[in-house]
């Protein structure tokens, strides 16, 4: 691996570009040399396109002010002479994510992407780096595809099954999870949303969140999957069953999960499963993966979102109220941070791992 790299946000004037912005400005490994946005902000400088629509608290670095917004789909060749690789958090239909991310990965820019648009793609890896770090080893099957030498797509998964399937995951390989029923609570800024943006969902509660469901359900299998062929085979079980709601929360997902095993575990088996799990994120030392990705709250009343979303930069997975069920074998709350762990974090430390072992040099 090099010691530094140059890196572009595709989607900068977003809520998850911001994001990206805020965590790479101090970035040990990544300078950010290219910012990108729609044809609108094209032209303009960062905090001219931006303007009053900076969402975050932390105030927008300085030193990210005054590069000027390149066109994400139209200077796509002067953008990959500029940039080592890109992160890519733009809003835009599927199918056109899709086609751009394919363009930056054929001009042999490695795509890592915030997007759900390739999220099935056979050859595109889907990863949770403390998890499935295994499922990079798909790309040089995807750059045959391709027809590339340094460009390929991946993608991190779904915010909101990073609270929780990191906790189920875990327990799979020496007890089985068969089946799985998760109520998602998930703040507004998974949308996109502030308070201000969002006032409909002060003093309420919105039952539904289009397609949340859908990637709840799907999305761990091919996280469980294999590589066979060229391609991740998605896992048949656990099975997922899932309900997603809209909170009136700024920031963090908060799951209330129920869990059946093939091999019941007790309490304690768990309990020391989750204190004691470390994977090769926390070996390599990645800067932004947290030093211990699961703390567990005795607490009855934690872990609460506002108290916990933060620990460790935003990046660990909190779990409480561990207790034996009486239709499944065991009920627990899990909370991440959904644009820390869950976007532009997670995004950030699936980069970190690809630069550890080779895949961007």
């Amino acid at each position: 691996m090099k010691n530094s790299y140059k890196v572009g946000i595709i989607g900068a004037t977003g809520m998850v570009g911001q994001r990206f912005a805020t965590i790479l400005s101090e970035h040990p490994w990544f300078n950010v040399t290219v910012l990108a946005a729609s044809g609108r902000s094209a032209g303009k400088t960062y905090a001219e396109a931006v303007g009053a629509r900076w969402k975050l608290s932390a105030p927008m670095p300085e030193k990210l002010k005054d590069i000027v917004i390149l066109d994400a789909q139209n200077d796509i060749e002067k953008i990959a002479a500029a940039v080592d690789f890109v992160f890519c958090a733009v809003d835009m239909p599927k199918d056109e994510i899709r086609a751009l991310e394919e363009k930056y990965a054929r001009a042999e820019v490695p795509v890592v992407s915030n997007n759900s648009a390739h999220r099935f793609t056979p050859d595109v890896p889907m990863i949770i780096p403390e998890i499935n770090p295994e499922h990079l080893e798909i790309i040089p099957a995807q750059r045959a595809r391709l027809g590339t030498k340094r460009g390929f797509i991946a993608v991190k998964s779904n915010c909101s099954l990073q609270s929780y399937v990191p906790a189920l995951y875990v327990l799979d390989k020496q007890f089985g999870v068969k089946d799985v029923l998760v109520c998602t609570y998930q703040a507004i800024s998974g949308a996109g949303r502030t308070f201000e943006t969002m006032p409909e969902i002060i003093d309420n509660i919105i039952p539904y969140i289009g397609g949340e469901e859908e990637k709840s359900e799907k999305e761990p299998l091919k996280i469980w999957g294999k590589i066979e062929d060229g391609k991740i085979v998605p896992a048949c079980a656990p099975s997922f069953t899932a309900q997603c709601i809209r909170v009136p929360v700024s920031d963090g997902h908060l799951a209330a999960v129920f869990v059946r095993f093939e091999k019941k575990p007790t309490k304690q088996e768990i309990l020391d499963i989750w204190a004691n799990y470390s994977a090769k994120p926390q070996e390599l030392k990645l800067p932004q993966a947290p030093e211990r990705f699961i703390h567990y709250f005795e607490e009855d009343n934690m872990p609460q979102t506002k108290l916990v979303r933060d620990i460790d930069k935003g990046m660990a997975i909190s779990c409480g109220r561990l207790r034996e069920d009486t239709q499944y074998d065991w009920k627990f709350i899990c909370v991440s941070h959904n644009t820390l762990r869950g976007a532009a974090g997670g995004a950030v430390e699936l980069a970190e791992l690809l630069a550890a072992e080779g895949y961007l040099d």
